[in-house]
């Protein structure tokens, strides 16, 4: 559009022609203006979130409270059934060390039987106790 049609005035020569038009503010003034800080409250308040975060600890320590109970009863079915076959395993180790030191002193009394004064199955420590073997293995070397 032109400024004739805008102005509903002939054409111009000069912008100067132009009558001067300023702006004012609307009738009865602007809005007044908004500077105080007010941040609006977005979400739960800081005791709120200290209780939930409360709550969610106390029922995650009592969650770990229920688990040891149950891990330590499941440990402790654990070692009773431990407890229960130990005597039948330690019967069963002491068999077979019992026919293993057999064989140990046959093969001992073979190859030290050209040695005068050799005792088989003697102690050549002289302590007077009895000790087993630590690996479980008479003889490591066969």
């Amino acid at each position: 559009m032109t400024e004739a049609v805008i102005r509903k005035k002939a054409g111009m020569a000069s912008v100067k022609d132009m009558p001067v038009l300023q702006d004012g503010p609307p009738p009865g003034g602007f809005a007044p203006v908004r500077f105080a800080r007010r941040i609006p409250s977005k979400g739960p308040s800081s005791m709120a979130i200290f209780l939930a975060a409360f709550g969610a600890f106390s029922w995650g320590m009592d969650q770990v409270g229920k688990g040891n109970k149950i891990r330590r009863a499941l440990k402790e079915e654990k070692y009773a059934a431990r407890r229960a076959i130990l005597p039948m395993l330690q019967a069963e180790e002491d068999e077979r060390f019992v026919k293993e030191w057999k064989k140990y002193l046959e093969e001992e009394a073979r190859i030290m039987k050209d040695v005068p004064g050799w005792k088989v199955g003697e102690s050549v420590y002289h302590s007077g106790r009895w000790m087993p073997p630590a690996t479980g293995e008479l003889r490591p070397d066969i």
